[in-house]
C-alpha cells in the first residue's frame, strides 16, 4: 500500500508568488523567447546559428519550469496563519518570532513553507534547523539550534502572526 504524501505548507503569498512566476513565464517569458527562435530560424542555417541553439535551449529550460511549478501548485496546501498572536499561543507556520542571541542581537523571521525562504527578507523554511528549533515554543522559552557551524542557544522574545512587526533597528 503506497504511503499517503502529506500535503506541503504555503503561506497565502507563497501561492501567490509561484502563480505569479507561471503567469510571468506563459504570459511574457515564453512567447518573447519563441519570437526570438522563430527570427533565428528564419536567418537559415540553424545548425552553427547560436541565437536559435540559445533560444532552444532556454524554451526547454521555460518548459521545465513550468512543468516543476505546474506539480509544485498541485502538492501544496495553502495555510492561513491567524490574523494575530494570542497571549500563551505556541510559535506555528506563518509566524514571526523575534529571537535574541546570547549576545543580545535580536532577529525577526517568519516560519513558511519549503517552497519561500529568503533569509535576507526573514522567511526561513519551517524545516531548516531554526524553523524546527521554534516551533512549539512560546515567548521567553530559550531554543538550541543545532547548525553546522557549532549550536547555539536562543531567547524567543515576540510572537506575532499577520503583518511583519516594525523593524528592530
Amino acid at each position: 500500500m503506497a504511503k499517503a504524501q502529506l500535503p506541503v505548507l504555503i503561506t497565502p503569498e507563497g501561492y501567490a508568488k509561484l502563480k505569479s512566476e507561471i503567469d510571468y513565464l506563459w504570459k511574457q517569458e515564453r512567447p518573447r523567447v519563441t519570437a526570438e527562435v522563430e527570427a533565428a530560424a528564419a536567418l537559415g542555417d540553424r545548425s552553427e546559428n547560436a541565437e536559435y541553439i540559445y533560444g532552444k535551449k532556454r524554451l526547454r529550460e521555460i518548459d521545465r519550469r513550468l512543468k516543476f511549478l505546474s506539480g509544485r501548485l498541485e502538492k501544496v496546501q495553502v495555510l492561513h496563519p491567524p490574523a494575530q498572536a494570542a497571549a500563551g499561543d505556541a510559535v506555528g507556520f506563518g509566524a514571526w518570532v523575534t529571537i535574541e542571541d546570547e549576545d543580545g542581537v535580536r532577529a525577526c523571521y517568519r516560519l513558511v513553507g519549503p517552497d519561500e525562504p529568503d533569509p535576507d527578507n526573514g522567511l526561513i523554511s519551517v524545516d531548516s534547523p531554526m524553523g524546527r528549533a521554534l516551533l512549539g515554543k512560546h515567548v521567553d522559552d530559550e531554543v538550541e539550534v543545532r547548525r553546522p557551524r557549532g549550536d547555539a542557544w536562543f531567547t524567543i522574545v515576540a510572537l506575532r502572526y499577520g503583518e511583519r512587526p516594525p523593524s528592530l533597528d
